[in-house]
């Protein structure tokens, strides 16, 4: 599986068969990047050894396979024991359907979220193994500029959720007020935050990542050493690799006793009880479901395949149908 590079395959802007001046600048420190690595894929004998050895010594949790790279020089390699990552490399994922395009998937989502609605996100990109196959790369945001560790914790750690407490699927239990309720518990500035937190669950509804789950949520140090929201990773369709529910937390967006109704009912509680305001939501929402033209472009430069670009294109328009309805009414 080849690709022909006709867009940045970081920015997704047009004309460019390599990184562009501000994908570089952002994600390689201005370093002039090659988007294809120096390896085969993990999947070929030639360099599985290197790829096993390397996740020996990471410890990065979730069920896709991860590998950790830095950067010598312009050219990206994996780690070697003590050596500090300075990316993740995801390549093709074990999903039931599509799983070749879950690199191509993640890129899109992720810079749909940044560049046309403006959340911040992990700095991220694709790259391609020696024999065109695609993979994810994302840039670590848990370290200073200096190199130092930023402490970061997920908010099944913060809710107190564990294996041994609440079993295999600890990071599927509960409901997405409790985030709200941790937040306003852990950060000073809470209600600077909360919008955030709330576009983020708007926006997975939107486009479909049945995979929110509690571990894809996290808060990170800031330098005056409180927390705040840490920038947005793991987004994805998952409708295209399988059949999930809208919602990845088993209770929904509420719980049990108020989760029922349209979603759009459900998203108005939510945010009133996160402590916003109802101007404050709207405009959330709103801001959500009026840029319909500029993510069909985006899906168009993407690199999936076209058949897949529908697909996104199609759940993306039917979640957004629903919450346009159900507003209007």
């Amino acid at each position: 599986m080849k690709f022909e590079l006709n867009y940045c395959p970081g920015s997704l802007k047009e004309n460019f068969s390599t990184y562009s001046p501000n994908v570089l600048k952002k994600m390689f420190d201005g370093r002039k990047v090659n988007p294809i690595l120096n390896y085969t894929s993990p999947a070929d004998r030639k360099d599985k050894n290197s790829f096993n050895q390397n996740q020996t010594h990471i410890s990065i949790s979730g069920f896709q396979e991860k590998y950790s790279l830095i950067l010598e020089g312009n050219e990206l390699r994996l780690t070697n024991e003590n050596e500090s990552g300075q990316y993740i490399l995801k390549p093709l994922s074990d999903l039931p359907k599509n799983s070749e395009f879950a690199p191509a998937n993640e890129h899109l989502t992720m810079q749909i979220g940044k560049q046309i609605f403006k959340i911040e996100t992990a700095e991220n990109a694709l790259v391609f193994f020696k024999d065109g196959s695609p993979a994810y790369l994302t840039k670590r945001f848990d370290y200073d500029v200096a190199g130092d560790k930023l402490a970061v914790e997920d908010f099944a750690s913060l809710l107190g959720k564990s294996p041994a407490k609440d079993g295999e699927q600890y990071k599927y239990e509960g409901n997405y007020l409790q985030l709200f309720d941790a937040l306003k518990k852990y950060v000073p500035a809470w209600k600077v935050e909360a919008p955030k937190l709330f576009t983020l669950v708007v926006f997975n509804y939107l486009f479909s990542n049945g995979d929110a789950h509690l571990k894809n949520f996290s808060l990170i140090e800031t330098k005056q050493g409180d927390f705040k929201l840490s920038p947005a990773y793991d987004l994805l369709n998952t409708k295209i690799h399988i059949e999930d529910s809208d919602f990845a937390l088993k209770e929904g967006l509420l719980p049990k006793p108020i989760s029922k109704g349209k979603v759009i009912d459900q998203l108005l509680v939510l945010g009133e009880k996160a402590g916003m305001t109802n101007k404050s939501i709207l405009k959330v929402i709103q801001n959500l479901s009026t840029k319909e033209d500029k993510v069909k472009d985006l899906i168009n430069k993407s690199y999936l395949p076209e058949k897949l670009k529908r697909n996104y294109l199609q759940s993306y328009q039917r979640r957004l149908k629903r919450l346009n309805m159900n507003i209007i009414n």
